[in-house]
């Protein structure tokens, strides 16, 4: 059982709307993992592997209820990084929404990667912050829209703290500003592209904080053409402390899941 999601959404929320879940049993605990500047393949890789690790635990427990033995809490896991140069295409995006050739790429410093989250194509890049969230929901709430949504909210309540008015576009997954229906220019902030395998969540968000904004005109981010892509130091005029903005996205998930760290 798999569920894609990206770029399209049945629910949306009002910026600040309760997101917390219902209350479930299971290990709510975080474990963070801060890898710096690292990448795309290895961290794939690790998330492939923390996969793996969990799954077999889960595959684990249903045999030891069948056998009335004691079960073991799943973990979750939080890895927060950037990577160097990327495009990556999820499962229902296009390819040729890539607007450069292998030969453009190189000349860029950028790789592509075809992968298993849902959604088009994104860019990942320096002074952005990536989050893979590898989180058990049944430890939470077994419910993927539910998921999208609180982790837009933390990062919509992030971004309040400096000064800013994020909020949803109806249909369109992650946060944006002039939002509103009929604000004149739309703008993505953050991206997200998830994949969820028995309630095993994977890939995350993706939020420009100092990125290099320039890399986004050789692609169709997320294949909608007709609304721009912003980041904090543009809305701000400065840039800011990745470091920092990555502990106070973290609390506030941390916040919205109703968990605590390791």
């Amino acid at each position: 059982m798999d569920f894609y999601s990206a770029c399209t959404a049945p629910v949306a929320l009002s910026p600040g709307e309760n997101t917390q879940p219902e209350p479930v049993s299971g290990s709510k605990r975080l474990h963070v993992q801060r890898l710096g500047l690292v990448p795309y393949v290895p961290t794939w890789d690790l998330q492939e592997q923390l996969l793996a690790d969990t799954l077999a635990i889960k595959a684990a427990n249903r045999q030891a209820e069948v056998d009335g033995q004691a079960v073991q809490p799943t973990p979750n896991h939080v890895l927060c990084c950037q990577h160097p140069p990327t495009y990556t295409l999820g499962k229902s995006g296009k390819p040729e929404h890539l607007l450069l050739d292998e030969a453009a790429l190189a000349a860029h410093g950028a790789t592509f990667h075809h992968i298993n989250r849902g959604g088009d194509i994104t860019f990942h890049g320096p002074g952005q912050l990536v989050v893979y969230p590898l989180l058990d929901l049944e430890n939470f709430r077994a419910d993927i829209h539910w998921y999208l949504r609180a982790l837009e909210e933390a990062v919509i309540q992030t971004l309040m703290l400096y000064g800013l008015r994020p909020g949803r576009i109806a249909g369109l997954t992650g946060v944006w500003l002039d939002w509103e229906e009929g604000a004149p220019n739309p703008r993505k902030i953050c991206a997200m592209g998830v994949r969820c395998s028995r309630w095993v969540t994977l890939h995350g968000l993706a939020l420009n904080v100092n990125t290099d904004l320039s890399y986004f005109g050789h692609i169709v981010p997320c294949g909608i053409a007709d609304k721009a892509v912003t980041s904090l130091q543009a809305e701000l005029g400065h840039a800011v402390a990745i470091e920092e903005v990555q502990e106070q996205l973290l609390e506030r998930l941390r916040e919205q899941l109703g968990a605590s760290f390791d």
